[in-house]
């Protein structure tokens, strides 16, 4: 499917910014990609991805031939412009300390259902080095809850391109690998327990470490 058509596909708002997110990635941070072939083509699935940047969520979002739901702390729904938007583009309000409540829980899943694409970020919060942080159990709950595959993902270059307490750098390139998806057989393991769901999520964040930066052979 064409990237015209996947936007013609998606709610209006949401396609005008995803659009816009694009030209501006290919105009000012373009880098590489890999492994969008293992992207699931049908039904509802979680992207779990490294946070370093303001600019993750639009980068690995951008990529996606689908819907995609994100999440950001409900503390950000003040009157205003930035309400309606957040709103607008189907964005789920959370915690700030990376908690769901039930409400989170049930537009993840009816957004699931649906057959649309959620971007969650592990770690809660960006990070203040650009290194990996431990994940919230959170993540490892909706995971569990859901029961579909969950891709994790890694961006490199975002935390040099505007990191936590820098600048932001325009022309510094930002890329992302895709890996194989993990399914609840691989992440969710019942008998954990107590710790279920520290787990599942701590399972999800070895994958998004093991995965390598992307790489193409010169011709």
């Amino acid at each position: 499917m064409s990237v015209r058509h996947a936007q013609l596909d998606m709610e209006p708002v949401y396609g005008f910014f995803h659009g816009i997110c694009k030209l501006v990635y290919e105009m000012f941070f373009r880098g590489d990609v890999a492994g969008l072939e293992n992207l699931p083509e049908t039904g509802g699935y979680i992207v779990a991805a490294n946070h370093a940047s303001h600019l993750d969520p639009p980068i690995v979002g951008q990529f996606l031939p689908r819907q995609v739901s994100f999440f950001a702390r409900k503390t950000l729904w003040k009157p205003g412009l930035a309400a309606w938007w957040l709103t607008a583009v189907g964005t789920i309000p959370v915690d700030r300390d990376g908690g769901t409540s039930l409400d989170a829980v049930k537009r993840v899943l009816s957004a699931l259902a649906g057959g649309k694409v959620v971007i969650v970020f592990p770690e809660g919060t960006r990070s203040a080095t650009g290194e990996l942080q431990a994940p919230k159990a959170g993540v490892g709950l909706l995971a569990c809850k859901a029961r579909v595959p969950v891709v994790p993902a890694r961006v490199f270059g975002s935390f040099e391109a505007f990191g936590r307490a820098g600048k932001l750098r325009l022309g510094s390139p930002v890329s992302v690998t895709y890996g194989k998806p993990l399914y609840p057989a691989e992440f969710d393991h019942p008998e954990d327990g107590k710790e279920r769901y520290a787990k599942t999520a701590a399972r999800i964040m070895e994958a998004i470490d093991r995965i390598d930066p992307p790489h193409f052979p010169v011709i």
